[in-house]
């Protein structure tokens, strides 16, 4: 699309995202009036009755474990026939439809809003000469040779080094003696970071090739991780970003390291084949500290005592928006992202679902060095280094390289951006209104 029809689109989305909240906020008010009480409050029960089931389901075994279960079931099956009953049914579901709509109009018109301003202010990157791609063939169920990766990346100019069984990090430091002017890695994440951590060294690009499983260090790079062979676009016509690399000890880690509860998981070596089964016949006894390792976690002198789980990203994730969970708006703040749950029971599991970063058992902060150590005579506790399980030795110390990763991407990365539409709200009018432009700095437009 030409940067005028970009304009169009993002002011037309913008619109609708207002016209459909605007919408919700009507039928909510007029449509059912004082009503309207009833339902948020039959809603807030039955997400608060649904959480203190899930934390049955999780933390007990037998039948308290299966009252959980049909408990969490039941409550939003009793909200959805309380409306009905009550006549209310056809504006519930018509609200939320329309906020719902508003919202993903809204995320689209934000979405291309940013791409357009990125595109805008990044100048290209001069064509390696010599790039090499380190690729793993049994990554993400086979996306190498499903996508035809080395033929296409040869086609573009790239020395090709296919992983079968040796040491990542001494065939990229091998490529970096025999010239290469840059590294890239077609795996998961894991594998992406020990080869970031290389180019980090020498100040080398770095290309990310979505060929993982999940691939969270892609997605918060916009890359698309449908089809991995758009991301060698960067090899042709690249912009580079310059973003921050974690380090836990003596590793580096692109995405999280992650203690207590699910580090303890990942350990077993029936994890990777059965998943659901594995977690649920543990969280029992880790939530009530039956087993596992007590941790204490410090951040930038905030002391969080005794958690079930503790989360450490490069760079936060979004957790006050819904729709940008999971994802992280920015990989150049130079901070650390902490999550830190303590959950005791289904009264604060309730809690924690109505009130988010609010709740008494969810503690979220940012800080430049965290620290886990464990309880006297633990001399080394389980850790998930971007999904890897690990044992390391405390204290356990985590901490940031502001900008010391060149990321090269493709200019054109058809992949989702990471924007906060609730948090957003404001730029969302001022695109609708067309007091700002798409592509437009926020700073100029405010």
């Amino acid at each position: 699309m030409t940067e005028r029809e970009v304009a169009v689109r993002v002011q037309r989305l913008a619109q609708v995202a207002v016209g459909c909240a605007g919408a919700a906020a009507v039928v909510l008010v007029l449509m059912i009036g004082w009503r309207g009480l009833g339902v948020v409050l039959a809603g807030a029960i039955g997400l608060g009755v649904a959480a203190a089931g899930a934390w049955w389901a999780v933390a007990h075994r037998g039948a308290p474990r299966v009252f959980g279960a049909v408990l969490a079931v039941a409550a939003p099956v009793w909200v959805l026939g309380f409306l009905v009953q009550s006549g209310l049914g056809l504006e519930a579901v018509l609200t939320v439809s329309l906020w719902a709509g508003g919202m993903a109009a809204a995320t689209e018109a934000l979405r291309l809003d940013k791409r357009a301003r990125r595109a805008d202010r990044t100048p290209a990157a001069p064509r390696a000469r010599k790039p090499v791609l380190i690729m793993n063939p049994k990554s993400g169920g086979g996306k190498v040779e499903k996508f035809d990766l080395v033929r296409k990346a040869e086609a573009r100019g790239a020395r090709v080094v296919l992983l079968d069984g040796q040491d990542v990090s001494e065939l990229a430091r091998r490529a970096v003696a025999e010239g290469a002017d840059l590294l890239g890695v077609a795996g998961g994440d894991g594998t992406q970071a020990l080869v970031a951590e290389v180019a980090a060294e020498h100040d080398l690009p770095f290309l990310v090739i979505s060929a993982g499983t999940r691939n969270h260090f892609a997605m918060d790079l916009g890359l698309d991780r449908n089809d991995p062979s758009t991301c060698l676009d960067a090899l042709t016509d690249g912009i580079e970003l310059r973003v921050d690399l974690g380090r836990v000890a003596d590793l580096p880690f692109v995405n999280t390291v992650s203690f207590g509860a699910y580090a303890e998981i990942v350990q077993s070596p029936d994890y990777r084949d059965n998943k659901t089964v594995t977690a649920l016949g543990a969280l029992p006894d880790l939530l009530a500290n039956k087993i596992g390792a007590r941790l204490t976690a410090e951040a930038d002198g905030t002391r969080l005592t005794d958690p079930q789980a503790v989360l450490v990203s490069n760079n936060p994730y979004e957790t006050g928006d819904l729709l940008g969970a999971g994802s992280r708006p920015s990989l150049e703040t130079g901070r650390l992202g902490v999550l830190s749950l303590k959950v005791d029971g289904a009264a604060q599991a309730a809690e924690l679902a109505l009130r988010g970063e609010q709740a008494q058992g969810l503690t979220v902060l940012t800080a430049r060095e965290v620290t886990v150590t464990a309880e006297a005579g633990t001399d080394t506790i389980p850790v998930a280094v971007d999904g890897e399980a690990l044992t390391l030795p405390t204290p356990v110390r985590c901490g940031i390289r502001p900008g010391a990763l060149r990321v090269r991407v493709p200019r054109d990365r058809p992949g989702a951006e990471t924007v906060a539409p609730l948090r957003d709200w404001r730029r969302v009018w001022r695109l609708a209104t067309g007091e700002a432009a798409a592509g437009e700095d926020p700073g100029k437009a405010a």
